[in-house]
């Protein structure tokens, strides 16, 4: 049975975290890849600005229900796609009778991923976007493919681990959150494409123990008036988060281990304000960085938010530290 639940509450509802919802999860996940199902994620902005061409349309099939988050009438899909959504409380009852999905499913580096319906609204929604493509490429360039050992934190929906392990030979993946439905829904993820992998929920690095050979992190990093924590990164225009991530990371490290940081970054009147932060906060021996400029201007609509009135642009950004003691 579905629930009817308003709009208000519908997009804080999350009936598929439950925990006995993870095979249907699991289920869904391996029917949309057995049919070829492809869509990849756009901006927030993009979304909206496709969506607005045709407000009240409907979705007519599962690229536009699952992609693009658009209600649809119960004989829009066929019957073992809407079961299957049934199963894993993957949709919810609108006041006029028409169903809404509550997750997405989204392609990243030819690996399918569940994550949240749009709009992202809710504090604790699992994000994935433009951004994760972005990520998954700078780690599959730069993991060292010695490492076992693999830490995602600030996981998400898994994409940085996942594509991580994925690559390396007997890795086992710790995924590591804030957010426990982030942490469920990328267990899920994790364990469709068989890795091996533990979660643990936390609210900072410095919470985790052990070393790992590879930590892959992908933080917040806007100016958030709504201090959602999948998208506020802090002070310093944002870069508050990518800082300390960076610096306690660095304590999980085991000798001859890297980090991997993908992040956005405020540039203030020419100056990038987190190389300024990290070149005073690490220390000036046994680390090697790469840090580079990724793509120039993302994101430049929120450039009209509060908070960015002396932002120039926000620049993507790729981070590699290596700690000293490798063989």
């Amino acid at each position: 049975m579905l629930t009817e639940v308003s709009e208000v509450d519908q997009r804080l509802a999350a009936p598929w975290a439950a925990a006995e919802r993870r095979p249907a999860l699991l289920a869904l996940l391996r029917l949309l890849d057995a049919r070829g199902y492809d869509h990849v994620t756009a901006t927030p902005g993009t979304h909206a600005r496709v969506v607005a061409r045709d407000p009240e349309r409907l979705g007519r099939d599962a690229r536009e229900v699952l992609g693009w988050s658009r209600c649809f009438e119960h004989d829009a899909l066929d019957p073992e796609l809407l079961a299957a959504l049934r199963a894993a409380g993957a949709v919810a009852i609108e006041p006029d009778g028409r169903l809404r999905p509550l997750l997405r499913a989204s392609r990243v580096a030819g690996r399918l991923f569940l994550h949240s319906a749009f709009p992202t609204d809710a504090p604790d929604s699992v994000f994935l976007g433009p951004d994760s493509c972005r990520f998954a490429q700078l780690i599959a360039a730069r993991l060292d493919p010695r490492a076992t050992r693999v830490l995602d934190y600030g996981a998400g929906a898994g994409v940085g681990g996942i594509v991580a392990a994925s690559l390396l030979d007997r890795a086992h993946l710790t995924l590591a959150d804030v957010n426990p439905r982030a942490l469920a829904l990328a267990s899920v993820n994790a364990e469709h494409f068989g890795v091996t992998h533990a979660i643990e929920q936390v609210q900072a690095p410095d919470d985790l123990a052990g070393a790992f050979d590879l930590i892959v992190t992908h933080p917040p990093f806007m100016i958030d008036a709504a201090k959602r924590a999948y998208r506020d990164g802090g002070d310093l225009y944002g870069a508050r988060l990518s800082l300390e991530w960076v610096v306690q990371g660095l304590a999980l490290l085991a000798p001859g281990g890297r980090l991997i940081l993908n992040t956005g970054v405020s540039i203030v009147d020419g100056r990038d304000v987190l190389r300024d932060a990290l070149r005073e906060r690490l220390p000036a021996i046994g680390v090697r960085l790469d840090y580079r400029e990724l793509d120039p201007d993302i994101f430049s609509e929120d450039l009209d938010q509060p908070g960015y009135d002396r932002v120039e642009r926000i620049a993507a950004v790729g981070l590699v530290v290596e700690r000293s003691g490798g063989a």
